[in-house]
């Protein structure tokens, strides 16, 4: 329980900074406040619905892998890789109170998360070490008070 709890936490920080981001540099996405819940929604979408989306998307594409060059191969991976995140981030601005208008408001964001979650995977070890710590911390002081 630990575990998934500090995995929750350390993810949802990270998400709401790229949400931020992403409100601030895109132009027809308005973002504000409401990060706090998207970030909760965005977060499950990443711990839950990601991995069944890359799953399917990469179990239909295999079957015509063969047929494929690695170059091509390469390219079909990048596509469905940015067709899930397009697809959590359409959800995303359904189910919240972010407002994405235009066309670039739906094809860059998905980018953006996209590069933000290939960063937190690079730092996700190490701050899930420090959440660890905090929620231990606070679990003894719940304890001992």
């Amino acid at each position: 329980m630990k575990n998934g709890i500090v995995r929750f936490a350390a993810l949802y920080v990270f998400t709401v900074v790229v949400l931020l981001l992403i409100g601030w540099l895109s132009p027809g996405v308005s973002v504000g406040f409401n990060a706090l819940w998207v970030s909760v929604i965005l977060t499950l979408a990443s711990l839950f619905l990601k991995p069944l989306l890359t799953g399917a998307f990469r179990k239909a594409a295999a079957r015509s892998a063969g047929s494929r060059t690695r170059v091509g191969e390469k390219v079909v991976q990048y596509v469905l890789v940015y067709l899930v995140e397009l697809i959590i981030w359409v959800l995303t601005v359904w189910l919240s109170g972010v407002r994405a208008s235009g066309f670039w408001a739906f094809v860059l964001p998905p980018l953006a998360l996209l590069f933000g979650w290939m960063i937190y995977d690079q730092i996700d070890d190490r701050l899930r070490a420090k959440a660890g710590e905090i929620y231990d911390s606070v679990q003894a002081r719940v304890k001992g008070g």
